[in-house]
């Protein structure tokens, strides 16, 4: 059985081909470009990485092109693009409309498009995406894995904020979170890993990239987390301010004569986080050695980054009455000892204890925890596109 896993963004498109029958990647790529000139595909397959110039005027151009390089006797892994069996797709938002992946239909893709409102940038490449197969392969499975469904199992307290309840009911304000596959993986890595079951376990999971978010799983259910009505929300981020105070948005448009509120929305979303405090970069790496060659504000970025997950990770600890492992995945909790050691070492109250030599590791599946620490830490590489296959699998075929 073979499923391509596909993500649509506004101008690119990323894709890995599975065999399912051991869960492996034949494939994988990304097009860059989409709509404009140059379009450029990185190919991957049979231990090759090949660059390729095209012309992508839309996502049904570069998947045609996809599947014209999946199928090339010299690049390709397939035949005939026959040979798929189902396609799965990452969709950001699905409101309150689906708690969990499922098969695409007219009827989903109307759902989505009025969540689109939601999710402006990201829902309407993905079903252009969706549309794009269904175009080019008609007759085959689609299915639909939703960043937002995993934390549809939050409870009321969690998710409806404390504004007039009037507009959760008209305009369905509320926390909606994101990251849900990412969190659901690896919370399922850590009950293999800790050799115990899912239900009986108290989980604080920390997405931690150019977009970061923490998750509380209580018995393999998400019951609480850091982004809210938007990515916008919880802790500081690559170029996203995190939590912060709503009148310092009102206060920089009435200080700066700014009357177009896309602007202060641009700045708080592209402009702030790490990036705005050390006014260098967004990327964790140059910030840790501006850090270290002496840049205070390079220094003082990463301090809030990791307050701000500190303190993120204590009230999850919380709210779920104690807490058993703690888990660090995506670019940055995977590969920046540096940063989990100075989150860690702030949760000695919590029992939280790490050994650095186990710790000095990048990329790997790894319990980094000392044996008498009380809370396990993890260190799990995500895999969001196995999920979807795997959810792709069980819902077109089971």
């Amino acid at each position: 059985m073979k499923i391509l896993v596909v993500n649509s963004g506004s101008s690119s498109l990323k894709y890995q081909l599975f065999d399912m029958a051991q869960e492996t990647v034949l494939a994988k790529g990304l097009v860059e470009r989409i709509g404009s000139q140059g379009s450029v595909l990185t190919h991957q397959a049979n231990g090759k990485k090949e660059k390729m110039e095209f012309e992508s005027p839309n996502h049904e151009a570069a998947l045609r092109k996809v599947f014209d390089v999946l199928t090339h006797t010299g690049t390709g892994v397939l035949k005939d693009i026959k040979e798929i069996d189902a396609v799965g797709h990452r969709v950001v938002h699905a409101g309150e409309k689906f708690a969990s992946s499922v098969r695409i239909t007219p009827e989903v893709v109307a759902a989505l498009e009025e969540c689109s409102e939601l999710a402006p940038l990201h829902n309407p490449p993905g079903i252009t995406g969706i549309r794009a197969i269904t175009k080019i392969l008609p007759d085959v499975p689609q299915v639909g894995v939703f960043d937002t469904a995993f934390h549809q199992t939050m409870p009321k307290e969690a998710y409806i904020y404390p504004i007039p309840y009037e507009y959760y009911e008209k305009h369905k304000i509320r926390r909606y979170g994101f990251h849900g596959t990412s969190h659901r993986y690896v919370s399922m890595r850590a009950a293999a890993m800790l050799g115990k079951p899912i239900a009986d376990l108290k989980l604080v999971t920390c997405h931690l990239g150019n977009g970061s978010s923490v998750a509380a799983v209580d018995g393999g259910r998400s019951i609480d987390t850091s982004m809210g009505f938007t990515p916008l929300a919880g802790i500081p981020m690559g170029t996203r301010s995190g939590d912060l105070d709503p009148a310092i948005v009102t206060f920089i448009a009435e200080k700066d004569g700014v009357t177009d509120e896309h602007v202060v929305q641009k700045i708080l979303n592209k402009q702030s986080g790490v990036l705005g405090v050390s006014g260098l970069s967004n990327d964790f790496r140059d910030l840790e050695v501006a850090a270290e060659e002496g840049n205070e504000r390079a220094a003082l970025a990463l301090t809030i980054f990791a307050n701000g997950l500190r303190k993120y990770i204590a009230a999850y600890a919380a709210v779920m009455n104690g807490v058993d492992a703690i888990i660090f995945t995506a670019g940055i909790g995977e590969n920046s000892k540096e940063m989990r050691s100075r989150v860690c070492q702030g949760l000695a109250f919590l029992g939280v204890e790490i050994d650095e030599e186990q710790n000095d590791c990048r990329g790997v599946e790894r319990d980094i925890s000392t044996p008498q620490s009380k809370v396990r830490v993890l260190i799990i590489p995500t895999n969001e596109e196995l999920v979807i296959a795997r959810d792709t699998r069980e819902i077109v075929f089971s």
